[in-house]
């Protein structure tokens, strides 16, 4: 096909089209255990992650001492109020960087990276996002989603020894799927990539390219059509940014992360060699779903990293600052939101440390645990954050700069806020991780029930998938009525001043109760089951509770057999698991007491224009424009902002 063919319009896609792309990109057999996985079918694995998996002696030697010199770095040469006020990193700190190794810590020595495992990564990732949330988004979107992770999973070893030595002391990478109207839909995506001899040429625009505008090295997803010799599908490549028809049009500016380098990006009949295609053309969506199974959890890390500011500033502020004759931390409306900042930030630590060191072992499939660990960490940053800003008062919503010109302690705290709340939403929004999660935790239903539900499918199908349910279920659900948790003396090693086998107990129980739900929700939706995404949702937190609260305990029993803080860490631990709990039997009560049928129908009146009435009496401040930026591929009419650090 000639390089010169008129690139297609965006694909008209129905929703089952869509679904049946996102299928087809999922992992579709579970060949190693997962926790999570069990947990959602009703058994709790607790020898799946206790005792709690650590990094071997040489890792966590190699580890420390980049943490060392990262520590001594952000410390000396990194100013984050300087990057939130200028709302740039230095380019001397992205050179530090550099020659830190810095963006080489997961690459491996082979190729000029530091090999660290994603247990010190994560850790670093935690340090340098806590001296600025700028400098965590570039390290990570360059290692966890930009070139390296693809490369390292699915490129040629010829693709390696040309990309990976760049990407660990030189070039910066970026990861470029979404589009201006492609979010979560990919089956919907625009940009595509032309074959032409050994080349492709790719034609599209690409929104929200973090670190794309000062990126050298990309990841593009782009459509190839489907010809003779070409299977087509949605493909991978690394495309160089100077090459000739690539245009950064754009520096977004966002309420958050202002130091970040995300733009727009557009591709002009650009020349990209076959050779720099990663995988097969098709596997695009499978190679970036797969990349960010561990590369979501580098977010749970800047979480942490949000959750132990927030406890000391809390902890300070609440000591020094009076009312009432007495410090603000010993009234109980503010203790409560002390005490809720505590036990989270030592739960997302165990929840992101247990992930990650799973996601070195490669013992387990840890999908499930990632997406965990992001949704619930995300979630539970931005509360912890509202919270400090609460107990901060009038001081929490005044900006640092504003502090400091009157004379008091420059407390980033609203900006916190504002940094964190985009977690919430990229790299898989809340609701779209819930409808991901719950897909993975009923794989074993559909699996052997999938075509009853399913209206497409004959009678032949359906009877036999009958019998293969009938078989499934006449084993698995006698199992949901009674287990270990029932037993007073189950899970003693936990057991200590401070008693967590309790705890335990109901994470076992509940996970069977789980499991006996969402068997009912199926029994009585059926088909419409994936319509039910009010439902879907709450069983998701259920199970991120569990997942949250079994973390916790393994983690503290871990501190407590290493003698470190183990009395202290058992007591947090404790408090964490029963704040959960009580978050738990909400979310069970609101399964089946809910307004998710009242919602339908006002979302319908609302769309109808029936409420318009309601929106009188204001006026609207938006600028004009469209809703979404047309991104008809075409020449770039702009500025190539692109500004390569070097």
């Amino acid at each position: 096909m000639s390089a010169s063919t008129t690139p297609s319009s965006r694909p008209a896609v129905t929703e089952r089209e869509a679904r049946e792309v996102a299928e087809a990109a999922r992992e579709q057999h579970w060949r190693k255990p997962s926790f999570a996985k069990e947990l959602f079918l009703g058994r709790f694995r607790l020898d799946l992650i206790h005792p709690h998996p650590l990094p071997d002696d040489e890792a966590a030697q190699r580890g420390e001492e980049f943490l060392a010199k990262l520590r001594d770095f952000v410390e000396t040469k990194v100013d984050g109020a300087l990057i939130e006020r200028e709302a740039r990193i230095p380019d001397e700190v992205i050179d530090g960087l550099k020659e830190l190794g810095a963006f080489g810590m997961k690459i491996d020595t082979k190729y000029g990276g530091l090999g660290l495992g994603q247990v010190y990564y994560n850790k670093a990732l935690t340090l340098a996002g806590s001296a600025s949330p700028a400098i965590g988004v570039l390290l990570s979107a360059h290692q966890s989603i930009g070139v390296p992770q693809p490369l390292k999973l699915f490129g040629t070893q010829e693709q390696r020894e040309r990309f990976l030595p760049r990407c660990a002391r030189t070039d910066i990478s970026a990861f470029l799927l979404t589009e201006p109207d492609v979010g979560s839909d990919p089956a919907r995506l625009a940009t595509t990539a032309i074959p032409d001899g050994d080349e492709y040429v790719l034609d599209g625009v690409k929104l929200w390219t973090t670190n794309g505008v000062v990126a050298d090295l990309l990841v593009v997803m782009a459509r190839v059509p489907k010809s003779e010799g070409h299977r087509g599908g949605i493909t991978a490549f690394v495309v160089e940014t100077n090459a000739p028809g690539v245009t950064v049009e754009n520096r977004n500016a966002f309420m958050g992360l202002r130091g970040i380098e995300n733009g727009v990006t557009r591709f002009h009949q650009v020349r990209v060699p076959a050779a720099n295609r990663v995988g097969e053309e098709g596997q695009g969506l499978k190679i970036a779903l797969t990349t960010l199974n561990t590369g979501r959890l580098s977010l749970p890390a800047s979480c942490v990293a949000a959750g132990k500011w927030c406890l000391k500033i809390a902890r300070e502020w609440s000591a020094a600052r009076e009312q009432w004759g007495k410090p603000v931390a010993h009234h109980e409306a503010v203790g409560s939101k002390i005490s809720f900042i505590a036990a989270t930030t030592f739960a997302l630590e165990a929840v992101t440390d247990l992930a990650s060191q799973m996601a070195d072992e490669d013992r387990n499939d840890i999908r499930i645990e990632g997406a965990l660990a992001k949704l619930y960490a995300s979630e539970m940053a931005w509360t912890m954050a509202d919270e400090l800003v609460q107990i901060r008062g009038g001081r929490g919503f005044e900006t640092a700069e504003s502090l400091r010109a009157r004379g008091e302690r420059a407390v980033p705290a609203e900006q916190l806020l504002r940094d964190l709340r985009i977690n919430r939403i990229f790299e898989g929004s809340t609701e779209i991780m819930h409808l991901l999660i719950a897909r993975e935790a009923v794989d074993a239903h559909l699996s052997v029930a999938g075509d009853l539900i399913d209206p497409e499918k004959s009678l032949g199908d359906k009877a036999r998938a009958g019998a293969n349910a009938g078989v499934f279920y006449a084993k698995w659900l006698p199992k949901l009525v009674a287990g270990p948790g029932q037993l007073p003396a189950s899970y003693g090693e936990f057991k200590h001043e401070v008693d967590l086998s309790g705890h335990l107990r109901y994470v076992e129980r509940t996970a069977r109760k789980l499991a006996r739900s969402t068997f009912y929700a199926m029994s009585r939706w059926q088909g419409r089951m994936e319509s039910k995404q009010g439902f879907l949702g709450r069983i998701v937190d259920i199970g991120a509770e569990l997942f949250a609260m079994s973390a916790s305990c393994v983690r503290a029993e871990l501190l407590r057999s290493q003698g470190d803080h183990g009395r202290e860490a058992y007591q947090l631990a404790d408090v964490f698991c029963r704040q959960a709990r009580i978050r738990v039997e909400e979310l069970f009560t609101r399964l089946w007491t809910n307004t998710d049928d009242l919602d339908r129908t006002v979302v319908k009146g609302v769309l109808s224009g029936t409420y318009e009435w309601l929106e009188q009496g204001i006026v609207d401040p938006s600028g004009d424009g469209p809703w979404i930026a047309d991104a008809t591929p075409g020449p770039s009419q702009k500025e190539n902002v692109h500004r390569p650090i070097r």
